[in-house]
């Protein structure tokens, strides 16, 4: 890992934790030529779900940016996980597709998502900068609140 990176997690107070094993048939992260696929992260602090609920019902913007921040945290740690360790490898945050359980009326995903934006952007510097999607859903696994996955580019 990059000093830079691990002095930034370090000042944020971050340890990243073990990646998660997968829930379900399908693998934590794939390796295609430069680019690096993790699967969605749940909002998982020592071991299990954190954050569940819908927003806009019994979730409000801010635990949901708590809980986008969490899947940020999981997403760097499968990316360590894939890169042996070395988050330096990132050279760009290609795109996180953020997927929020909401009410039908709630119309803030984008807020939400921005707590997982915000965090990768502070740790990764320029190379954390990133397209982004954020989806209301009616429904996420195990009613985790937030759900999010990334592609990046390394080296």
């Amino acid at each position: 890992m990059s000093a830079t990176i691990e002095a930034r997690l370090k000042e944020l107070g971050i340890t990243l934790p073990q990646a998660a094993a997968p829930a379900a048939n399908y693998v934590p992260y794939v390796i295609s030529g430069s680019l690096l696929y993790i699967s969605g992260q749940l909002p998982m602090e020592n071991g299990k779900v954190a954050i569940t609920g819908h927003l806009g019902d019994d979730v409000d913007v801010q635990t949901g940016q708590r809980a986008a921040e969490l899947c940020a945290i999981n997403i760097l740690a499968q990316a360590s996980a894939a890169l042996g360790g070395d988050l330096g490898r990132i050279t760009r945050v290609v795109k996180l597709n953020g997927f929020i359980a909401s009410v039908p009326t709630f119309v803030e995903q984008h807020l939400v998502m921005n707590g997982a934006s915000n965090l990768i952007a502070t740790i990764l510097g320029d190379a954390g900068k990133h397209a982004r999607a954020a989806v209301g859903m009616a429904a996420l696994p195990f009613n985790a609140a937030v759900e999010i996955d990334a592609v990046l580019e390394i080296a």
